[in-house]
């Protein structure tokens, strides 16, 4: 039994404890889906966030965050998980990467600026709420 002198001296090491150690150190870890789930979010919020159960390269299972609207997930197909979760999901501690193996990129984001804020382009005019039409 070593004394408090001697664990206070140099040579001593405290333990590092990772936040995500399924991933063994790494950046990133490829898994492949296993199944995949709606979770809702803590408290204050409302939502039905899409979520994936994987087993990574590790051999251990993870459940990660689908990022973005909409996705090309099924059963059996590979992912790319970083270890930044989604932070209103417990338990939720790893995040798809977009563009990489099976999973497809965002196509066709929509940007749109508020329906109250500058006046749109004769063109752009079809896009607005059909309430607000009459108004701009």
């Amino acid at each position: 039994m070593s004394t408090i002198n001697q664990r206070m001296s140099v040579n001593y090491r405290r333990v590092t404890v990772y936040k995500r150690p399924k991933l063994n150190k790494s950046p990133q870890r490829k898994g492949i889906v296993l199944r995949l789930r709606i979770c809702t979010p803590r408290k204050p919020n409302s939502a039905r966030r899409p979520v994936v159960k994987a087993m990574l390269s590790t051999q251990k299972k993870a459940l990660s965050h689908i990022p973005g609207a909409g996705h090309s997930m099924k059963r059996h197909s590979r992912t790319l998980i970083k270890g930044v979760g989604a932070r209103d999901l417990p338990v939720v501690n790893y995040t798809c990467i977009r563009g990489v193996y099976d999973f497809e990129p965002l196509r066709g984001k929509r940007r749109r600026r508020s329906i109250y804020g500058l006046k749109l382009a004769s063109d752009l005019r079809t896009h607005v709420r059909r309430s607000i039409r009459n108004l701009i």
